[in-house]
């Protein structure tokens, strides 16, 4: 019950973690230590586990995918997602410096406990952290695209999303962003659904589908890169940790662009204008939800090098 309920709490974090533009939930499955075992699960989905299901061998189902595991934890992201959208608007909408704070804080922490994990800084993967950093920055620089509610690009940014999700560093939110569809999906879509009103599956449906066919791939993919090429895997995903930083910072200005469409008026920001804070109470305050980022990273390592121990240990006695 106790490594369920640790599991529950580590999946409403990487819920949570998906709902800000620029934070990854690969981030927070990364620095809690579950981040191998999660992909090593998505890949057990394959024709096995499916001749174990239609032949209700459910128990070998269960560890083939480790389900149990993917169940606390798709539970908690899922709770967090739909009781945060509503209350992270509130807070985008009247705190936004200390919630990038607080991130800020998050990913720079991350850099450090991430970077830890490379065996060996040899030039490959040097250049690896390097590359990752790059592409990290070049997304957060992109300009966003015009939202499109069509069935069949709403797919596509589920499998695009998703497929970044489980990046860490890379922010499936954000790549809405820049995909156009950010507010469409995580703010009306999950607010709607929230409130009782089925018409936001129109657009959920899709990006479901989508999901699922973007983790289903790209965690094969994983999962044989971290095999072959563990410190270079572990160090690219470093550098777009590092990389992500620039879409964190605190102290920025929105541009904001004004749309006509069907009679109506929107806005979206299309990209940022970065500063140096200046020295001010708001800002010191500020300074110390970074502080409080940074620790509570620094307590979910330490919780997640537990929980790898303890999970690397299991093979060794079967």
């Amino acid at each position: 019950m106790k490594e369920a309920l640790s599991t529950f709490l580590k999946g409403a974090a990487m819920g949570a973690a998906n709902v800000i533009p620029g934070v990854s939930g690969g981030t927070v499955a990364f620095i809690t230590g579950i981040y191998e075992r999660l992909i090593n699960a998505i890949t057990g989905f394959g024709i096995e586990a499916l001749k174990h299901l239609l032949r209700k061998e459910f128990r070998a189902f269960a560890e083939k995918v480790d389900f149990f595991f993917l169940l606390w934890l798709g539970s908690g992201a899922v709770i967090s997602i739909v009781s945060l959208a509503k209350l992270l608007g509130y807070l985008f909408d009247y705190h936004a410096v200390m919630v990038w704070a607080f991130f800020f804080g998050l990913i720079l922490a991350s850099i450090i406990f991430v970077g830890k994990q490379v065996k060996r800084w040899s030039l490959g993967a040097i250049i690896g952290c390097l590359i990752g950093a790059a592409v990290a920055v070049t997304v957060a620089l992109l300009k966003p695209a015009s939202e499109n509610d069509a069935v069949w690009y709403v797919l596509i940014c589920g499998v695009v999303a998703m497929a970044s999700m489980i990046i860490p560093g890379l922010s499936g939110s954000f790549v809405l962003l820049l995909m156009g569809n950010y507010s469409l999906i995580m703010i009306e879509s999950v607010s709607l659904l929230s409130s009782g009103d089925l018409s936001a599956l129109r657009i959920l449906i899709p990006v479901a589908t989508g999901a699922v066919i973007g983790v289903l791939a790209l965690s094969r993919i994983l999962s044989w890169v971290f095999r072959k090429f563990h410190d270079e895997a572990v160090a690219l995903l470093t550098g777009f940790v590092a990389g992500s930083l620039l879409i964190i910072w605190p102290w920025k200005d929105e541009v904001i662009q004004t749309l006509q469409a069907a009679g109506k008026t929107k806005e979206k920001v299309v990209g940022y204008e970065w500063y140096l804070p200046e020295l001010s109470p708001h800002n010191l305050v500020a300074v110390a939800f970074i502080a409080v980022g940074f620790v509570a990273v620094w307590l979910m390592e330490t919780s997640g090098k537990n929980g790898q121990r303890g999970k690397a240990a299991e093979p060794a006695s079967e």
